[in-house]
């Protein structure tokens, strides 16, 4: 999973240049505990006048900005969001339903959200291994909700990590553990992201991700999986079905590919095959798997 990435999203691991007795990361985390946001831009100035090449300087920037621009607004609408929520009624109808709704809501001030993606850019250019800071950048992409940038960022990151061998480091310039797999199961994670939107103009950022995963990393099974999910949603069952066969040969017991496997042979209207993958997914899956592929060889066995 991917470490923290709630802001302030890397979490403030900032330098040990000595200011006044104190650290820039102890300086620096007091004055956001007190919320203190002149003294914050007082303190990233002086840093930056000590050592413009210190990475944890790039994120503690891209954090000030990007809590900077995060806005509150009060909102007149039919969708309320949070807990917070006052209901409008007619007054001259007998709807017992309410006609709207106002409600706190956030977003994000472009112009100041763009300094801080400035500021992670420069720190990136300078320290290309950091993955924390990639990964800060995709977490705000994906927040803001642009997926085209979301999947460059993404794309990006794994181009690199054949130039730099996986030579990942994350907060305070420390190596990651098993750094291939840490990467690749957080990409994952931004998978589900976009599948989890449920926009089909976005199935083919996902096929971009695992694509560039399978060019490095060929027996990926969470990729192939995925490139399959898109075959099918866009009903090219056997290229869905090709990719998932060479997932089973891969990773023979993994439930979830013979579930999918499965499920093409449904949709391909081979009951024979749909049954056998099922009978599979009950022989080798989890509770929750056998459930439902008992579920679906009851209902092919009804055709």
């Amino acid at each position: 999973m991917m470490k923290s990435a709630t802001l302030l999203i890397f979490g403030l691991t900032l330098v040990f240049s000595q200011v006044s007795g104190q650290t820039f990361k102890q300086q620096f985390n007091e004055l956001v505990s007190k919320n203190d946001t002149l003294g914050q831009q007082q303190l990233l100035d002086k840093w930056e006048r000590a050592d413009s090449n210190d990475p944890e300087l790039y994120i503690a920037y891209f954090n000030y900005f990007v809590k900077k621009s995060n806005k509150e607004v009060v909102t007149l609408g039919q969708n309320p969001k949070g807990t917070d929520v006052l209901q409008i009624m007619d007054q001259d109808s007998s709807k017992k339903e309410p006609v709207a709704y106002i409600y706190g809501d956030t977003y994000y001030d472009q112009n100041i959200l763009k300094k801080g993606f400035d500021y992670i850019d420069k720190g990136l250019a300078k320290h290309p291994n950091r993955l924390d800071m990639r990964f800060g950048k995709i977490y705000l992409l994906g927040q803001i909700e642009d997926y085209e940038k979301f999947t460059a960022e993404i794309i990006n990151t794994i181009d690199y990590s054949d130039v730099n061998k996986n030579k990942w480091t994350w907060a305070d310039n420390n190596p990651l553990d098993d750094p291939p797999n840490f990467m690749l199961s957080s990409i994952q994670d931004y998978q589900l992201q976009i599948y989890n939107t449920e926009n089909d103009s976005l199935i083919e950022n996902m096929k971009r991700i695992a694509e560039a995963v399978l060019k490095y990393y060929p027996e990926h099974i969470e990729s192939l999986s995925n490139i399959s999910i898109v075959f099918m949603l866009q009903k090219q069952y056997d290229k869905a079905l090709d990719t998932l066969l060479k997932a089973e040969k891969l990773k023979p017991k993994d439930y979830i590919v013979l579930s999918n496997i499965a499920q093409t042979y449904k949709l391909k209207d081979d009951a024979i095959n749909a049954i056998k993958y099922y009978e599979l997914t009950i022989k080798y899956g989890d509770d929750q798997a056998k459930n439902y592929a008992n579920g679906q060889i009851e209902e092919l066995k009804k055709k």
